[in-house]
């Protein structure tokens, strides 16, 4: 199936697909990637690449539209955004290329194992303390640009917005508030996100028959899943969509070595 083709699955389907994953990414403060992409491999039969590629694409609309939500609450930072977008623009075009050139069983693999890691990162968010003391500004701009460089390529890679990556970093190593590193990032996987996007588009791994409806979709259901998480138990949520990313990641780590295939 290359980019311009039509695939089986309606409008209907892909705007639940969308729907889902932003209720579920906007429930505990995660892109919807980590969920759209399992729908879209296992019910709309997308390859493995093309469902990374065609999540970047609607995940840049999301950053927009949370980058402006925080935006008009000053919870944005433009200038620690642009340290981190600028190295992870140009990292998440090679993500994009790696994640074409390796084999599908290889990516379904990696795929788990980092479905896997954000399950810890999740369960251990309330542990995860701020930097202790003041960060110097060179200090800052290092850890934000390095982690661009790290964020982008994984962003690129694994069709989500980095955010998971980012937001741990800037509040761990960075010194930044919680809130303010949320909106930040959002705003850093705008340009990365289009550029991993783009070059996924190029290689063919798009399929642009789905975005009419996943674009909307995860953009109310976003809404929907922020909305609701203030009025839900945050350590249900957390352990609820943990265990869920587990049993996700498990089975995509088990992917299968096609026969007389190297390893």
């Amino acid at each position: 199936m290359t980019e311009g083709q039509k695939t089986p699955v309606g409008i209907v389907t892909s705007l639940l697909i969308g729907l889902t994953a932003g209720a579920f990414g906007g429930l505990v403060g995660l892109g919807g990637g980590v969920v759209m992409i399992p729908l879209m491999v296992g019910v709309a039969k997308l390859q493995q690449r093309q469902a990374h590629g065609t999540s970047l694409v609607a995940l840049v609309f999301t950053g927009l539209v949370g980058a402006a939500t925080y935006a008009t609450r000053g919870q944005v930072d433009v200038v620690g955004a642009a340290l981190l977008a600028v190295p992870a623009t140009f990292m998440a075009r090679f993500g994009a290329r790696y994640a074409h050139v390796l084999p599908e069983w290889k990516l379904k693999r990696s795929f788990g194992a980092f479905l896997l890691v954000i399950a810890v990162i999740l369960l251990a968010r309330p542990w995860l303390l701020g930097a202790t003391g003041p960060v110097g500004p060179w200090t800052k701009a290092a850890v934000l640009l390095s982690t661009g460089v790290f964020s982008g390529f994984l962003s690129g890679m694994m069709g989500v917005g980095g955010g998971s990556i980012m937001v741990p970093a800037m509040v761990l190593l960075a010194g930044f508030p919680q809130v303010l590193a949320q909106g930040s990032s959002l705003l850093a996987m705008v340009p990365a996100g289009a550029a991993g996007a783009l070059t996924h588009r190029r290689l063919g791994n798009v399929v642009t028959s789905l975005l009419a409806g996943l674009i909307p979709g995860i953009l109310v259901g976003t809404f929907v899943g922020s909305s609701l998480a203030v009025r839900l138990p945050e350590v249900v949520l957390r352990v609820v969509f943990a265990a869920v990313l587990v049993w996700t990641g498990s089975k995509y780590i088990r992917a299968r070595r096609p026969e007389g295939v190297a390893r």
